[in-house]
């Protein structure tokens, strides 16, 4: 059947959630090869995927930042010889690359940008779950719910076990994510610390999980507790937090991507939202996952994103969505 490209140049959320269209992809044409365009960040997301072939990197901050640059990866796309391009990115940057890449048969968004470089237009269903949505772009209909499959190097799990043992960690262990790239997204501090010391109540050490942006932060709350609260934040890659995830009875998150992350440990994700609502299709959706949100506010929400700080001072999203309802769902869902 020939190559196939998949175009994916979002944030790490939207890379997880892309996989479960990859999967089917290639279940829906076994003898393709399936390649991805990924931006670095997520390169080793799609690499560990067993059923992608290759991942080319588009770095659009740097390598690739000018037209011109973005120009010449369009004429080595073309040299490759894809059959089909399917791109659940919708950016000018890559509808462009896709006018470059001499490819006929090619599928997008009804809300792309240049949606008219693609020759085949798919409704993007607003109401829809992220991965509904990427398997409608391949002509999938059916039972949506695909955990991502990823595969964990040898060396991933030996690091996260050298962790462990230096930690001398033999107790059951939670994991809490305080931090976003948006502050309106992250779920007040104070809350999350009346979370931690429920959870220490229960015989949990507690590891604080996030990137490089988040380790201050981590680092600020677990100098608040003596052993039984560890910051990992900014320690470990992609693959390597999927596997100390993995030893974890739940996550409790930010709308955020560690929540994705948790997904793909298949472990017990709850995601708090503060400024952005489940509805807007990124929720955790395997049957042992759930959210909290506090939704009666005519202000909600107030972006796709978030914001630096609340546009109107309050905070109200993240402060009256109560610790006390918090706790009582992790109870709940430990228990199921």
């Amino acid at each position: 059947m020939g190559k196939i490209l998949v175009i994916q140049t979002a944030f790490i959320g939207d890379s997880i959630l892309t996989l479960p269209m990859i999967q089917k992809l290639k279940e829906m044409f076994p003898e393709s090869l399936i390649d991805v365009l990924a931006i670095p960040n997520t390169k080793e997301i799609f690499s560990a995927s067993p059923y992608v072939n290759d991942v080319i990197v588009l770095d659009k901050k740097n390598v690739h930042k000018s037209l011109t640059a973005l120009w010449k990866l369009g004429k080595e796309i073309k040299l490759k010889r894809y059959v089909k391009i399917y791109s659940p990115h919708r950016s000018f940057r890559t509808a462009f690359i896709v006018m470059q890449s001499g490819v006929k048969e090619t599928f997008g968004f009804s809300n792309s940008s240049l949606m008219h470089v693609y020759k085949n237009l798919i409704e993007y269903k607003y109401n829809h779950h992220e991965v509904q949505r990427n398997l409608a772009l391949i002509g999938y209909n059916n039972d949506w719910k695909i955990l991502p499959e990823i595969e964990i190097p040898l060396s991933a799990k030996e690091r996260v076990n050298n962790f462990i043992n230096e930690n001398k960690i033999n107790t059951k262990t939670a994991a809490i994510a305080p931090g976003s790239i948006w502050n309106t997204k992250k779920y007040p501090l104070e809350c999350y610390i009346a979370v931690i010391k429920f959870l220490i109540k229960e015989s949990f050490v507690v590891l604080l999980v996030g990137g490089l942006n988040d380790k201050s932060l981590c680092e600020e709350v677990a100098k608040k507790f003596d052993r039984q609260v560890i910051s990992t934040a900014g320690n470990f890659n992609l693959l390597e937090s999927i596997e100390l995830l993995k030893r974890t009875k739940i996550i409790v998150t930010n709308d955020s991507a560690p929540a994705h992350l948790g997904i793909c440990a298949n472990i017990p994700v709850l995601t708090l939202y503060c400024s952005t609502v489940a509805d807007f299709g990124f929720f955790p959706y395997s049957k042992k996952s759930s959210y909290l949100s506090f939704d009666d506010l005519k202000c909600k929400p107030c972006g796709i994103h978030g914001y630096d700080k609340c546009p109107l001072g309050h905070f109200a999203c993240g402060y009256n969505l109560k610790p006390e309802r918090v706790i009582l769902k992790v109870k709940e869902m430990l228990n199921d």
